[in-house]
């Protein structure tokens, strides 16, 4: 197995060239100019103050050897002293600025990376693990910041350098080439450097964007890892991930540090080589000791943000590399397309499918020129052994998927020209596992129609059996479901979320009915609620109960993406075809009239009436 198994680069990830990376880096700044230009000011009095400090001891020096008077000393030392002050001023108003800048455009960029990631159909999150993506919206975008205050920094060195080099020419241009020889030299190491730096950076990068995955993954599934003694299973699917971590980023952190070692070396070469030819420059009288003194004192100055630029190099790869991971998820384009964005005005519910061809994977064909018509107000229920294509024709009509081939319209438009916020807003969906999010029951109810009072949300409640179910939350609706709605049990859960469709009115209804066992009560109250949505809206129900089935208009009886047959359950029974078989295996149980044949079946059927009556769970 390969050494960086599992941390390659997403199918959506792409190469930017640095060019490119800067240019949409700039375009970001752009709203921040009036503070980049204070930065860039202070920048500059930050440069003549950090050049400006070596001139003056080095005048200093030649001054005092003509005039050693406490005079001298001491205008000196309040030249450096004001110099000192004004570097600090402008230092701290630079990094305020900067500061307030960068968290404003971090800000501005996680915004768009999770405004361009929640955009994404199903088909994206099927694919990409939501841990890797969060990774992208957080961690990265903090590691640009920090390499946007880096380059601040250098900036600052490269002009006090650029300063520097001007008075060093006008001394001695000799001894000042002697400095120049090292930069190509430090240069072509730093270039070299850059493509090995970007990529280790990036598996670093990765490495820890698998960490954060897996931590997800198990902290999500912690109830069913304890349900199973799992928790030694889990910890070393994290292990594993993390000691990968481990091993990437140690070598990411050998790699990068081969440069700075090497840098001083070349830098310690050339302090030698200064001292001893201007020395000599000195005693011919060349140069005077000061000027000397300028000369090494600044030979530092001089080569610093050169060598920054390359010792530092792991700080700049980390910043492009994760803007580079932040641009791709900003730039990855969603799988479902709207050809149009057309106001929605409120919907009768028409819905059609005509010759509509779909698949999940290229060799893995869900729906084959599948056709079917639901008019207006009507209920529909779809059956079919799990893969027949039921969920995905949801799924389809909710725009969460895109279909390859065909049309689909709603009151006779195509699905694919309206503006696809507006068009949501007039469906109402139901999954298969009711999730809520923390919070209190009315927040959750009214999480698509924040408009929604309390006094409707109430009284719409109490029409679902009296209210009752409301009877059973400890404070009502001001009750706290906890994380993904742990605090409830699961048919509370499921009436909060058709309560949270029922408040929004919606013109289509989808309800992918959830398997989870529920006792009769509850299961009238569901009803209930389900009758007050049917009753308004055209409804797709994608059934796994008899009650359910039962109040559909028509039944749709789906088999490996196709309908072979259609009609209602007394007709479809009679038939004696697929539906029957069906009812046989998954619903006969549940009618009211259902009788056991045979003594094994007598007997299993006993025990279940006997399991409902103690725990008030039907079976």
């Amino acid at each position: 197995m390969s050494f960086y198994f599992g941390l390659d680069a997403e199918k959506y990830d792409r190469q930017y060239s640095d060019r490119v990376l800067f240019r949409r880096i700039f375009a970001y700044f752009k709203s921040q100019r009036r503070r980049m230009t204070i930065v860039a000011l202070m920048v500059l009095v930050i440069s003549f103050g950090g050049a400006l400090m070596p001139i003056i001891v080095s005048r200093g020096v030649d001054l005092l050897k003509t005039h050693l008077t406490y005079g001298t000393i001491g205008l000196i030392a309040g030249a450096i002293l004001a110099v000192g002050v004004i570097n600090w001023s402008a230092n701290w108003i630079s990094h305020r600025q900067s500061v307030r800048a960068i968290a404003d455009v971090l800000v501005q960029l996680a915004t768009d990376a999770f405004n361009h990631s929640v955009g994404h159909d199903l088909s994206f999150y099927d694919e990409y693990s939501s841990g890797r993506i969060v990774s992208r919206i957080t961690s990265d975008t903090q590691d640009f910041g920090e390499m946007v205050t880096l380059v601040t920094d250098v900036i600052t060195q490269i002009i006090e350098a650029g300063i520097l080099a001007i008075v060093l020419i006008q001394i001695d241009w000799h001894l000042f080439l002697y400095i120049f020889a090292l930069v190509p030299i430090v240069l072509v190491l730093g270039i070299s450097y850059r493509s090995i730096a970007r990529r280790v950076t990036q598996k670093g990068m990765r490495a820890m964007a698998n960490v954060n995955a897996t931590i997800k993954e198990t902290v999500s599934g912690i109830a069913v890892a304890k349900n199973f003694r799992q928790e030694a299973s889990i910890f070393a699917v994290f292990d594993e991930a993390n000691q990968l971590s481990y091993r990437v980023n140690v070598r990411r952190g050998l790699t990068l540090t081969i440069v700075s070692p090497t840098l001083n070396a070349i830098g310690g070469v050339a302090t030698a080589v200064l001292v001893y030819v201007g020395g000599l420059t000195v005693t011919q009288g060349i140069v005077t000791a000061g000027a000397w003194y300028l000369f090494l004192f600044s030979l530092d100055r001089f080569l610093f943000p050169i060598m920054n630029l390359s010792s530092f190099w792991t700080q700049v790869q980390n910043g492009l590399s994760a803007a580079e991971r932040v641009f791709a998820l900003i730039d990855a384009e969603p799988a479902v397309v709207q050809v149009d964005h057309l106001p929605v005005p409120r919907l009768r519910g028409e819905i059609d499918f005509s010759g509509v061809h779909f698949r999940y994977k290229d060799a893995e064909p869900v729906l084959d020129n599948f056709n079917l018509h639901i008019a207006p107000g009507e209920t529909v229920a779809m059956v079919g052994h799990t893969g027949a294509g039921k969920s995905s024709i949801a799924k389809l009509i909710a725009r969460f998927y895109e279909f390859q081939v065909g049309k689909i319209l709603i009151d006779g438009r195509d699905i694919r020209s309206f503006d696809l916020s507006d068009y949501r807003r007039q469906l109402g969906i139901v999954s298969q596992a009711p999730f809520l999010f923390s919070g209190t029951v009315v927040e959750n109810i009214r999480y698509a129609s924040p408009k929604a009072t309390e006094f409707e949300i109430e009284t719409l409640a109490r029409k679902i059996g009296d209210g009752d179910w409301l009877e059973t939350l400890p404070q009502g609706l001001q009750t706290e479901v906890g994380e993904r709605g742990s605090h409830l049990s699961m048919g509370q859960r499921q009436m909060i979320s058709l309560m949270r469709v029922l408040i929004q009115h919606p013109a289509i209804f989808i309800l992918d009915e959830a398997t989870a066992s529920i006792d009769p009560f509850t299961e009238w109250q569901i009803q209930q609620a389900l009758n007050l949505i049917l009753s308004r809206s055209t409804s797709i129900l994608i059934a796994h109960r008899l009650s359910t089935v039962k109040s559909a208009d028509r039944i749709i009886v789906m088999k490996t993406g196709k309908i072979i047959e259609e009609g209602n359950h007394e007709g479809l029974l009679s038939q004696g075809g697929h539906y029957a078989d069906l009812y046989n295996t998954y619903f006969r149980h549940q009618s009211p009239d259902y009788r056991p044949e045979g003594l094994k079946e007598y007997m299993e059927y006993k025990l279940k009436l006997k399991l409902e009556d103690e725990k008030g769970i039907q079976y």
